[in-house]
């Protein structure tokens, strides 16, 4: 009996941190629920603009990213990596995708990480971000597409 209160006490600390961190996530149900669209020929066209003005300057031209890019740097940074099936960008879900492009791998992960990847919350409507993860997908052969898909739906599921 004297374990209740104890246990009352830890829920009621767990649920009010669980509210909080919902509440200060830049995560919003529309962003959460987005989807990529790299069948839209409309999209991907906007998208193949928008990764060559802002993206391709790193990612390469051709989505190879750099040199080592699974490597640190002599200042501590891991070089940008592709974007083509070699990379890890499928491996995340079209969410996880958009909110890192839009707000920062900083923000994502919620502590200080060395990169050089900007976030475009302020440079990019949301749209044009969408629009160039709609690109870099069409780009890869139809089995990563498709594992894509599985991992975004499995994603959206929880």
């Amino acid at each position: 009996m004297k374990l209740m209160p104890l246990f009352l006490s830890v829920a009621g600390v767990l649920l009010a941190s669980g509210v909080i961190f919902y509440l200060s996530s830049p995560v919003n149900n529309a962003e959460a629920g987005i989807s990529l669209s790299h069948k839209d020929s409309a999209v991907v066209d906007l998208g193949l603009a928008v990764y060559t003005k802002n993206c391709a300057s790193c990612h390469g031209v051709a989505l190879e990213g750099q040199a080592n890019w699974r490597r640190r740097d002599a200042d501590g940074y891991l070089p940008a990596p592709p974007h083509d099936e070699t990379g890890h960008t499928w491996h995340h879900p079209d969410s996880y995708l958009f909110l890192m492009t839009k707000y920062g791998i900083e923000e994502m992960i919620g502590e200080s990480y060395a990169n050089n990847m900007p976030a475009y919350e302020d440079t990019l409507s949301d749209d044009e971000i969408i629009a160039a993860l709609s690109y870099i997908k069409s780009t890869w052969p139809g089995r990563i597409q498709r594992q894509h898909d599985q991992i975004t739906a499995r994603a959206k599921a929880h």
